[in-house]
């Protein structure tokens, strides 16, 4: 049973751009897996040698996207992974929020590596 995990980032960029990293293949390609190729609803993400396939469940635009993992038949999981821009609308920061799920001794890990990501993302972005 992994458990569900919540991390917030500021990104200083418009959510128009900062979708497109997050729900295209193109933008996903640049900053989160080697390679991102999708048909239709249905996703593979390319790191290495390992590649996951994921469904698109939620699109909603310039506001976020949902993944939902299939197990090796193709069948969807119980575990997903999110992508949400909120919008301070007093303030106009953007902040990305992900939500993800990992087993209880590799959260600290797989947070890191959320992390680095990100990091990615922000230079990318030009707001590192």
């Amino acid at each position: 049973m992994k458990t569900k995990f919540d991390i917030e980032y500021s990104i200083t960029v418009s959510p128009q751009l900062l979708y497109q990293y997050i729900s295209t293949p193109s933008g996903l390609t640049e900053w989160f897996a080697d390679d991102v190729n999708s048909r239709g609803e249905f996703f593979t993400f390319i790191w290495g040698d390992s590649e996951e396939k994921a469904k698109l469940v939620t699109k909603k635009v310039d506001e976020k996207v949902k993944f939902r993992w299939l197990d090796e038949d193709g069948v969807e999981t119980d575990y997903f992974f999110e992508l949400k821009i909120v919008l301070d609308e007093l303030t106009k920061d953007v902040m990305l929020l992900v939500t993800d799920f990992a087993d209880d001794d590799e959260i600290k890990d797989q947070t890191q590596l959320w992390n680095n990501q990100i990091a990615d993302l922000k230079k990318i972005l030009g707001s590192a």
